[in-house]
C-alpha cells in the first residue's frame, strides 16, 4: 500500500526538528546569562565577547559547510554538524571561567555552521519550485517553537539542577536527532525507500535542484547587485536576531527591570506567534509569487518584515511600561523571525543546485555582521548605556528594508538544466 502522507512532508518534519534543536541550543545561554555572569564575574563587554565568539565561528565556517554540503550531500554534512554542536553544547556546562566559556562557544558556533544553508539545499532537492516558500516556512517555524519552549525547559532545569545541567540535556536531544538522520534520511527522493514513483517524478521534474554540475561563477557573484543587496539586508536582520537571542533578556532585566517570569512569558508568546507568522508567511509568499510575480512576492515580504521590526525596536527606549515593552518585543520577534522565507527563498531561486553555497554566503555575511554587532553592543552599553546601540540597530533594519527594492530573485546566478526546460515555472511571473 502506498503511503498517503507525502514523503517530502516527512522530510519537512525532520527539518522542523533540526531547526527546533538549533534554536533551543542557541537561545538557552541567554536565559541563564545572569547566573553565568554572576558566577564568572563577567562585564557587559566580556559577555559581548562570549556571544561574539559563537557568531564569529558560525560566520567563518558557514560558506565551507555550504560548499561541502553541495558536494558530498546534506546527510553526511548534517551528521557532522549536529554531532559537533551537540558535543560542545554539553561542554558549555563544563566551563570554568571566561576563557573556557569563550573557547567552547567558539567551537559550538563552528559546529553549528551550515545547518541553515544545508536545510535550504534539502528544500531545493526535495520540493518542487512552487512549494519553496511553504517548505522553508514550515521548517523554519521549528526554530521559533524551539525558542518559545526554551525558557520553560531551560529555566526549569536551571532552577532545579543548576545552569550547567541545561546544556547537558540539550546535547542529548541533538544526539537523538542524529540517530534519525543516520538511519532514515536520504539526500534525494530517488534514494528513499517507500516513496511513490508519482511523487518522486513530480519532485524531480519540478524542483530547483539539478544534478548537472557547473563551474561556479564567483566573479559573477561578487558583481551581482541583487545578491549584494540581499547580503546587506539579511545582515541587518541578523543583528536583530542576536539582539533578541544574546542581549534581549539582559536588556529587559537590567535596563527595563523585568522579572524572570516576565521575560519568560514575553519570549514564549513572541516565539509562538513567530512560529505561526512564519508558517502563514510562507503561504502568503507563494500566493504573492503566483499572483504578482516572484520579484514582488519576495521583495514585498522582505521589505515589510525589516521595516516593522525596525520600528518596533526604535520605540523601545521611549517606553518604561512593561506591557508596552513586551508588546514591542513580541512584534519585533514575530516579524523578524519570518525573514528567512524571502531570504533563503531567494537563495534557492538564484542558487538552484548550489543553494547551500549561496545560502552559506548570505549567512556568512549575516553572522559576521552579527559578530561585530554583539561585540560592540556590549562595549557601547558599558560606555553609553543601552539606548544608543538600540537606536543604531533600528536604523540598520530600516536601511535593510529599503535594500529589498534591489533584490531580484527572478534571475538565477547559474541557469541549470531544469531551469532551461521550464522557464515559466522558475520565473513564476503572473500571466
Amino acid at each position: 500500500m502506498k503511503p498517503t502522507f507525502p514523503y517530502r512532508y516527512r522530510v519537512l518534519i525532520f527539518l522542523f526538528f533540526l531547526m527546533f534543536i538549533t534554536y533551543l541550543d542557541r537561545i538557552s545561554i541567554g536565559f541563564v546569562s545572569n547566573q553565568i555572569k554572576t558566577e564568572f564575574g563577567l562585564s557587559y563587554t566580556q559577555w559581548g565577547w562570549v556571544a561574539a565568539a559563537f557568531s564569529l565561528a558560525y560566520a567563518l565556517f558557514e560558506i565551507p559547510s555550504g560548499i561541502w554540503g553541495d558536494y558530498i550531500g546534506q546527510r553526511a554534512t548534517f551528521i557532522r554538524i549536529v554531532l559537533w554542536w551537540s558535543l560542545f553544547t554539553a561542554f558549555t556546562g563544563l566551563a570554568s571561567g571566561f576563557l573556557s566559556l569563550l573557547v567552547i562557544r567558539f567551537l559550538f558556533g563552528m559546529g553549528e555552521a551550515g545547518a541553515f544553508p544545508n536545510s535550504a539545499a534539502v528544500i531545493s532537492r526535495w520540493f518542487p519550485a512552487q512549494e519553496t516558500s511553504r517548505g522553508i516556512s514550515i521548517a523554519w517555524s521549528g526554530m521559533n517553537v524551539g525558542a518559545a519552549v526554551a525558557p520553560f525547559i531551560v529555566i526549569g532545569i536551571a532552577e532545579t539542577y543548576g545552569w550547567r545541567s541545561t546544556f547537558f540535556v540539550n546535547g542529548l536531544v541533538g544526539i537523538a536527532w542524529v540517530l534519525v538522520c543516520v538511519f532514515w534520511f536520504k539526500n534525494n527522493p530517488s534514494e528513499m525507500k517507500r516513496i511513490s514513483e508519482e511523487e518522486k517524478t513530480f519532485i524531480e521534474t519540478n524542483r530547483r535542484y539539478s544534478d548537472h554540475k557547473q563551474k561556479y561563477p564567483w566573479k559573477k557573484i561578487l558583481k551581482n547587485r541583487s545578491l549584494l543587496a540581499l547580503l546587506v539586508a539579511f545582515s541587518t536582520s541578523q543583528c536583530a536576531n542576536y539582539f533578541f537571542l544574546a542581549w534581549g533578556q539582559i536588556y529587559l532585566r537590567d535596563e527595563k527591570h523585568f522579572s524572570g517570569n516576565e521575560i519568560k512569558w514575553t519570549y514564549f508568546v513572541a516565539y509562538i506567534l513567530a512560529a505561526l507568522a512564519c508558517f502563514f508567511s510562507g503561504h502568503l509568499c507563494d500566493w504573492l509569487i503566483k499572483t504578482k510575480g516572484i520579484k514582488f512576492g519576495r521583495r514585498s515580504l522582505g521589505l515589510t518584515i525589516l521595516a516593522i521590526t525596525g520600528l518596533a525596536i526604535l520605540t523601545l527606549p521611549f517606553n518604561s511600561n512593561h506591557i508596552i515593552i513586551s508588546v514591542l518585543f513580541i512584534i519585533g520577534i514575530t516579524f523578524y523571525s519570518s525573514i528567512g522565507i524571502p531570504s533563503y527563498g531567494t537563495c534557492v531561486d538564484i542558487g538552484g543546485s548550489r543553494a547551500a553555497t549561496v545560502s552559506g554566503i548570505m549567512n556568512f555575511c549575516g553572522q559576521f555582521t552579527a559578530f561585530l554587532f554583539v561585540l560592540f553592543f556590549g562595549k557601547i552599553v558599558d560606555a553609553l548605556g543601552f539606548a544608543v546601540p538600540v537606536y543604531m540597530l533600528a536604523v540598520a533594519l530600516l536601511t535593510g528594508s529599503l535594500l529589498w527594492f534591489f533584490v531580484d530573485p527572478s534571475k538565477p546566478l547559474v541557469m541549470n538544466e531544469n531551469a532551461k526546460a521550464r522557464p515559466v515555472l522558475n520565473q513564476l511571473e503572473p500571466a
